[in-house]
């Protein structure tokens, strides 16, 4: 995953955890999600629209 290693993850989600404290990281997490989720599909409808555009040609 994204070339990270199992003591690179764990590294971060301890740096993570010091910085926001654990009560506010599942909704830090969700917004990450949610923003991924957005992006991938902005990408996906964009290609589509080429392979559209490019078939009417």
């Amino acid at each position: 995953m994204f070339g990270l290693g199992t003591t690179e993850l764990i590294v971060i989600l301890v740096i993570l955890l010091l910085l926001f404290g654990s009560s506010r990281l599942p909704g830090l997490a969700k917004g990450m999600g949610e923003s991924i989720r957005n992006f991938k599909k902005a990408v996906n409808d964009d290609k589509e629209e080429l392979e559209e555009k490019k078939n009417a040609i």
